[in-house]
């Protein structure tokens, strides 16, 4: 299940019994909800969204790169800079089944700690070379600084891909997959610097579950973070943004994933999904401070964050 992750971490951090299939079949059907613009009950609806998931999974990266001509991949990067991870970081990326985010936090924790390592070595000037390479040698080892970055998805095929993603670009060091309900993590509380869910929160049942979850397992001083589509802002912008989305989205699922239903699906989640005012407050809610949101290419897309104080 983990790949670089050391053992008795694991167990620290898996320590709360939970599994996706049991967690979606365990809770209770609730009142009825929405599947897109369907009407449906919760049980009904984790189970359509699990299956959506599923079907789209091995050609999710495809997608995202034809749906948004490869702009999701700016607004991904834009939300690590905000996060601004330093060596030392304990992320949960939740929902991020193909590893987006994850390999970006390693990119990105890696980059900081070279730069220190070479700022390091730089005030040593009166060091011998025998000195300075053994000690670059022995940081190196730990290219990180000790990070770690655990993917919490609920569906199995998307971690398959993820994981697959992950073999195959080289990275093997602090990082590991779970299989997991964002409404019912399987972690201790306390026990992140960090939280990410991108384009993820549009997809859970309860929302309000999953933000009091997300809340849970943070360490006091830790940051939320929710990269997820929002409403535009510009009246014009947001026309021509339905046409493409209703009239192109779904016939791109249709030609690419052989799947138009799962895509218009999810347009129809985009719209609705609560507006970036709703969320902010349903973040503070759930006991965030400092709870705020940047709109990004009009409000196509918002990153809010939160504190856990």
């Amino acid at each position: 299940m983990a790949v670089g992750l050391c053992r008795c971490c694991c167990r620290a951090l898996l320590a709360r019994p939970a599994g996706a299939l049991r967690a979606l079949r365990g809770l209770a059907a609730g009142p009825e909800t929405h599947f897109g613009f369907q009407t449906v009950t919760e049980e009904e609806r984790r189970e359509k969204i699990y299956q959506v998931f599923e079907s789209v999974a091995k050609k999710y990266d495809v997608m995202n790169d034809s749906m948004t001509l490869g702009i999701h991949r700016v607004w991904k990067d834009i939300l690590m800079h905000k996060m601004n991870p330093s060596p030392g970081t304990l992320l949960l990326d939740v929902a991020g089944g193909t590893g987006d985010i994850a390999f970006r936090f390693i990119n990105y924790v890696r980059s900081v700690w070279e730069r220190q390592l070479q700022r390091k070595l730089k005030n040593h000037q009166n060091l011998s070379w025998q000195e300075i390479f053994e000690s670059y040698q022995k940081d190196k080892f730990n290219s990180l600084g000790n990070s770690q970055v655990v993917v919490c998805d609920i569906n199995r095929e998307m971690l398959k891909v993820g994981k697959q993603k992950a073999q195959h670009l080289g990275y093997t060091e602090g990082l590991s997959w779970v299989l997991g309900n964002a409404e019912e993590l399987p972690f201790d509380d306390d026990a992140f610097d960090a939280y990410t869910i991108a384009f993820g929160i549009r997809n859970v049942t309860r929302i309000d579950l999953a933000l009091q979850e997300a809340y849970r397992v943070l360490k006091p001083g830790g940051r939320f973070l929710c990269l997820e589509f929002s409403h535009v802002s510009n009246p014009l912008l947001s026309r021509l943004y339905d046409l493409y989305s209703f009239q192109v989205i779904p016939v791109l699922g249709e030609v690419i994933a052989g799947d138009w239903k799962s895509y218009q699906y999810l347009v129809e989640s985009i719209r609705r999904f609560p507006p970036q005012e709703e969320l902010k407050a349903m973040i503070e809610d759930a006991g965030f401070f400092k709870v705020d949101y940047e709109n990004l290419n009009f409000g196509i897309v918002a990153i809010h964050s939160g504190f856990k104080l």
